[in-house]
C-alpha cells in the first residue's frame, strides 16, 4: 500500500512540475478562455437579450461554461504526455519497474486533474475579480462544490486522454481523434446556451455528455442557475469518472503488450 501511494505522489508531483516549467500552459491556462468571454460572452450579449429565467447576463450564464471547457481542454490534451513518455523510454522504464500499475493510472490521472483544477481556477479567479460573477452570488459553500465538481470533471476527461493515448501510438493520431471529439462534447454541454429550447435529438445527445452534468453543477453552484439538482449531476459526474478510471486503468495495462 505505501508503494502504491508513492508511486502515485512521484507521478503527481512530475505532472506538476511540468506544468510550472511550461510558461506556455500556465499563460495559455487563462488567456483562451479571456478571448471566449470577450468574443462570444460580450459580442453575443450585446447582439440579443438573453432569456434565461433570471436576472443574469449571457457572459455570467456563459462564465462558468468557460470554467467547464477550460478544464475540458487542459484535462483531454494531457494525454499527449502519455504519448510523448512512450516515445522518449521513460513509460517503458516505469513499465518494468516493481510498481503498481494502478498506481501510475492514479498518479497520472492526479497529476493532470491537479493541473485543470489550477486552469480553471485561474479562470474563476479572472471571472470574479472582471465582475464578470458578482461577489453577491458567491458563497463559501458554494464554491466548495464548485470546486469538488471541477475536480470530478477533470478526472472524467483526463482518464478519457489516458484511454485514447493508450491505444494511439502517434501525437498526430491523438490530436485528430482528440480534435473530433472535443467541439460536440463543449457545445452540447450547454456551456454556451440553454438546451431546454433545444430540439429532441439533440437534447438526447447532449444526455450522453459528461460535461452537460458538470456545467449544469458549476452553473447551479456558482450563479444558482441548473435544471437538475445539483447533488443529481454531481452522483452523475462521480459514476462516470469512478467508470471512464476504470477503463483507463483496463487500457494502460495493455500498453505493455504493444
Amino acid at each position: 500500500m505505501a508503494n502504491l501511494f508513492e508511486t502515485i505522489y512521484t507521478l503527481w508531483l512530475r505532472e506538476i512540475l511540468r506544468f510550472v516549467k511550461s510558461k506556455s500552459r500556465v499563460i495559455g491556462s487563462g488567456g483562451q478562455p479571456l478571448i471566449w468571454l470577450a468574443i462570444i460572452g460580450v459580442g453575443f450579449g450585446s447582439a440579443f437579450t438573453f432569456a434565461s429565467g433570471q436576472h443574469v447576463s449571457y457572459i455570467t450564464f456563459m462564465a462558468p461554461g468557460i470554467i467547464g471547457m477550460t478544464i475540458l481542454f487542459a484535462s483531454i490534451f494531457t494525454g499527449v504526455n502519455i504519448i510523448w513518455d512512450r516515445q522518449f523510454g521513460f513509460m517503458k522504464e516505469i513499465l518494468v519497474s516493481p510498481v503498481p500499475r494502478l498506481g501510475i493510472v492514479l498518479g497520472k490521472i492526479a497529476g493532470s486533474t491537479t493541473v485543470s483544477l489550477l486552469a480553471g481556477l485561474v479562470v474563476l479567479a479572472i471571472v470574479v475579480i472582471a465582475g464578470v460573477i458578482p461577489l453577491g452570488m458567491l458563497s463559501i459553500i458554494g464554491i466548495a462544490i464548485a470546486l469538488l465538481f471541477m475536480i470530478v470533471i477533470s478526472s472524467i476527461f483526463v482518464a478519457i486522454g489516458v484511454i485514447i493515448a493508450s491505444t494511439v501510438s502517434s501525437i498526430e493520431a491523438y490530436n485528430v481523434i482528440i480534435n473530433f471529439l472535443v467541439l460536440p462534447v463543449f457545445f452540447l454541454s450547454g456551456a454556451l446556451f440553454p438546451l431546454s429550447n433545444a430540439p429532441l435529438w439533440m437534447k438526447a445527445l447532449a444526455a450522453t455528455d459528461p460535461l452537460l452534468y458538470g456545467v449544469d453543477g458549476l452553473r447551479g453552484s456558482l450563479i444558482g442557475i441548473h435544471n437538475s439538482p445539483i447533488y443529481l449531476d454531481f452522483v452523475a459526474v462521480l459514476a462516470i469518472a469512478v467508470f471512464f478510471i476504470a477503463i483507463a486503468d483496463i487500457a494502460f495495462r495493455k500498453i505493455q503488450s504493444k
